[in-house]
């Protein structure tokens, strides 16, 4: 599943696998407000990584985040 959510001014992808026991609304709102989180208090290398995400992957309680460099992609627990 594909859902849309605005990050830094920008529409971001987040694909759900069908494993995800938790509801998707729940997800998400634990998911932006993770990442707004880490935008203001996060390492640099994953402020590096969330100004340059294209898309989410969610799997289980994992949240990979795909940045276009390859070497920027993290991988961030939610839960």
């Amino acid at each position: 599943m594909k859902m849309l959510i605005t990050f830094q001014n920008k529409l971001v992808p987040v694909y759900f696998t069908t494993e995800n026991k938790q509801p998707t609304q729940k997800v998400l709102r634990l998911l932006t407000s993770t990442l707004e989180l880490k935008i203001n208090k996060g390492k640099n290398a994953l402020k590096k990584c969330l100004n340059s995400l294209i898309s989410i992957e969610i799997k289980g309680s994992e949240a990979i985040l795909h940045s276009y460099s390859e070497n920027d992609s993290l991988a961030l627990s939610l839960y």
